[in-house]
């Protein structure tokens, strides 16, 4: 609560924490309502409902690199703001178009606004935020689990009337949601330095002389290397929200009651430990190391997926239960990890364009992460889950390798050289390095 009160960024974070807060309470709301909304009152089957969730995920992905690239030449604050209304826009549109061809597009142009609003959302956070950007990114996870689970409680009430005006008035509330949203975005300050993470300090870090003589991320094989890598080290999320309860259904004894368990204890221990999980993952080399951490993580999570199958309901849920704590945990040292590499690993004076490339990871695999988890992981069984571990514990160890190298080479201060393949850093010296 101190940390809320004051955080890293004064007055300008606050406000945008209070913005982000309002926005996911009513995203929470939309998408507790959606799917229920577009089958019951628009009367959509499973193969169309199906296809206008997957475009809207696609156009997603572009969202983000969209909004980076923007961010170059237009500030973030209109930016944000312009995200903000579109959304009004096409939330009006669906209290008045039910026809699934015109659904399509709006469907798309919301989720290309969500992915950019939030992509923007961070930029301006990490400016005003400076070196502090990993505990800015803690509250902020925090925050926004509150917003969504506060917004599933009121979509709880709408579901439970389940009139066709109950659901427009949900939607009325998303879009409320962002007007608020917006108005808090207008009384904020634009932070220095335009396509930057922070101001230019004393430190001889220049801006580039402009956007068109920035870098490209696209050109740059280091960085994209560091962003297919990262898609894969995302998939903790469709794995809670996807293989847990399928799994739980459908090769275990567990009750069925178990599986909203998972979505409340995720959020829970997100809002108590996102903080502390971030002092672990703060700085460069910090970050590196979390995402080895990740890997291992994830595979304790498969191991104990696989302990559960064919088991009884107790032990079932007991080892499930535990393999959604593990879960949450990795998705923990991710949220904070996965963002301070991104930055750090972007050259000086063209971050917002590097970090808009890095955004579509989180894009990209709520595309493919479910369908890679049914059609594949799921589809082998128990020897799925036990490569889906392996496998992320060797991309995890190969983005560490691949960050501090590249940390070395554009001179990162504090970073050290790369170890020996296997080598791993003492809990004492990486403390001793994030304390620096």
């Amino acid at each position: 609560m101190a940390q809320l009160r004051k955080p890293p960024g004064g007055r300008d974070a606050r406000i945008m924490l209070m913005a982000q807060c309002v926005d996911r309470t009513g995203t929470g709301v939309w998408a507790a309502a959606s799917v229920l909304y577009f089958t019951y009152v628009c009367g959509m089957d499973a193969g169309r409902l199906g296809l206008l969730l997957g475009v809207g995920a696609v156009a997603g992905i572009a969202g983000s690199p969209l909004a980076g690239r923007a961010a170059e030449r237009v500030p973030v604050r209109w930016l944000l703001i312009g995200c903000h209304l579109l959304r009004i826009g096409t939330m009006g549109l669906l209290l008045v178009v039910d026809d699934f061809a015109a659904l399509l597009p709006v469907v798309a142009l919301t989720c290309l606004a969500e992915r950019a609003a939030k992509t923007l959302e961070m930029l301006f956070a990490t400016r005003v935020a400076g070196e502090r950007r990993g505990t800015y990114q803690a509250l902020f996870r925090s925050v926004a689990n509150a917003g969504y689970a506060l917004g599933a409680g009121i979509s709880a009430i709408g579901l439970g009337v389940g009139t066709t005006a109950a659901y427009r008035t949900l939607i009325l509330a998303n879009a409320l949601s962002f007007v608020l949203a917006a108005a808090l975005v207008w009384h904020t300050r634009e932070p220095a330095g335009r396509g930057l993470v922070t101001a230019p300090t004393g430190s001889g870090e220049q801006p580039a002389a402009g956007p068109d003589a920035a870098p490209s991320p696209w050109r740059d094989k280091g960085y994209l290397l560091f962003v297919l890598l990262d898609m894969p080290l995302n998939l903790d999320d469709s794995i809670l929200n996807v293989g847990l309860p399928l799994w739980l259904v459908h090769h275990t004894g567990a009750p069925h009651a178990v599986v909203p368990v998972f979505l409340v204890l995720n959020t829970v221990l997100v809002v108590l430990l996102q903080l502390r999980v971030s002092t672990l993952a703060e700085g460069p080399r910090g970050a590196a190391a979390a995402v080895g951490w990740y890997g291992a993580t994830l595979l304790g999570s498969c191991l104990l997926i696989v302990l559960a199958t064919g088991a009884g309901p107790w032990t079932a849920s007991i080892a499930l239960l535990a393999a959604a704590m593990l879960v949450t945990l990795a998705e923990l040292m991710r949220s904070v990890s996965s963002w301070e590499l991104a930055v750090v690993l972007a050259p000086p004076g063209a971050r917002a364009s590097y970090l808009g490339v890095a955004g579509m990871s989180q894009s990209v695999q709520k595309s493919v992460g479910p369908l890679l988890l049914t059609g594949v992981v799921m589809a082998a069984g128990p020897v799925g889950w036990l490569g889906l571990g392996a496998a992320t514990v060797g991309l995890g160890a190969l983005q560490r390798r691949a960050s501090l190298r590249r940390l070395a080479a554009l001179g990162t201060p504090g970073t050290p050289a790369v170890p020996a393949a296997g080598a791993v850093a003492e809990p004492s010296k990486r403390a001793g390095a994030n304390a620096g």
